[in-house]
């Protein structure tokens, strides 16, 4: 097994383990105080593997009740989340015990959303599913649902008592889910790590999988470092956010009928091809990039109009009154936020 410490404001561990889920009840119960156990999934991951995790914990002693919503975007709602607080209050769930985030990251960002704000807060564990989750989203205690308006405009920080990442549950996503994830793990290559860009270069989705464990644990490290230095999200954290300004935006303009990992795909490459037009990057950081996404079967081109994509990213939670923050790659493994007023950021982008 593999861990990993993130030292926050409330440290925790993140354990990487194949059939780690199988026993995840053993690994609570040496962490949690509290025997009661409230599980946020939904319907897919629900038939997949909350048998699996009800028995582990139930095995422990734990008292379990389970909520369940549809899966998709679209369910990181206001509404979805009141019903999430009416079944904890249900079911008697008191500020001692706590939330279970089994899913993907919309159940992780709405469960530790709900985790941050229920009877003021409680504690919450997080347990991936998804390439995306495991890589990205489960770590960093960012949590939030979305608005009518905007992707991630109601949120918290809220870090969780711990992570357990299983590999195997990887082996049930189809290849648009494990690409979704790609995008992701592509972005930490192109911020942070060229030799993990490398990795990526030298696959492709058909055997991206043979290495996958040592995808995961060096996306996560490098989450680690960035968080550790920047929980809050004041400065360099925001690197984090390659690809995600025009991304979120190209989100909500589809009505989130585009997935996360395809739409950041699209803003990693639209944001460095404006990059290498202003002379910012180096002259193969785009061709690399693209050609990497295209090996995942990822899109990386829009044929809308940007317009309405920059009138949207004006509602981006990286805005600062009339200016915005956005990142580039100068050079594959190295990245550079800049902060703009909007009407710079429009001109750069059309």
């Amino acid at each position: 097994m593999k861990q990993i410490t993130v030292n926050t404001s409330q440290g925790y561990d993140i354990f990487i383990n194949h059939g780690i889920l199988f026993k995840c009840g053993e690994t609570l119960s040496s962490i949690l105080n509290t025997r009661t156990l409230a599980i946020i999934t939904d319907d897919i991951v629900n038939s997949l593997y909350a048998e699996t995790v009800i028995n582990s914990l139930t095995s422990q002693g734990f008292k379990v009740c389970k909520f369940v919503f549809p899966n998709g975007e679209n369910s990181k709602s206001i509404s979805v989340l009141n019903e999430i607080y009416d079944f904890l209050c249900q079911n008697n769930i008191t500020r001692t015990d706590c939330l279970i985030a089994l899913g993907g990251g919309v159940v992780g960002d709405i469960t530790g959303f709900a985790a941050a704000t229920y009877l003021r807060g409680l504690d919450y564990v997080q347990i991936p599913t998804t390439l995306l989750s495991q890589i990205d989203s489960s770590v960093g205690g960012k949590t939030a649902v979305n608005l009518n308006c905007g992707k991630n405009l109601v949120g918290a920080f809220k870090q969780p008592r711990c992570v357990i990442c299983d590999p195997d549950t990887l082996l049930t996503l189809n290849d648009e889910q494990l690409a979704d994830g790609m995008a992701e793990a592509i972005k930490y290559g192109m911020i942070r790590d060229e030799s993990l860009f490398e990795l990526f270069e030298n696959h492709d989705i058909n055997n991206i999988m043979d290495c996958i464990d040592d995808v995961v644990y060096r996306c996560i490290s490098i989450k680690k470092n960035v968080v550790e230095a920047d929980e809050f999200d004041k400065g360099e954290r925001m690197v984090l956010n390659f690809g995600h300004t025009l991304g979120h935006a190209i989100e909500k303009f589809y009505d989130y009928e585009i997935s996360h990992g395809n739409a950041v795909a699209i803003g990693m490459c639209l944001i460095t091809e404006r990059a290498y037009r202003a002379g910012i990057c180096e002259e193969n950081v785009l061709d690399r990039l693209i050609n990497c996404i295209k090996a995942y079967n990822l899109p990386y081109e829009l044929n809308v109009s940007m317009v309405a994509i920059v009138n949207l990213c004006k509602s981006d939670k990286k805005r600062e009154s009339d200016s915005i923050n956005f990142v580039i790659c100068d050079k594959i493994g190295h990245s550079i936020i800049k902060k703009v007023s909007i009407n710079d950021f429009q001109s750069f982008i059309l």
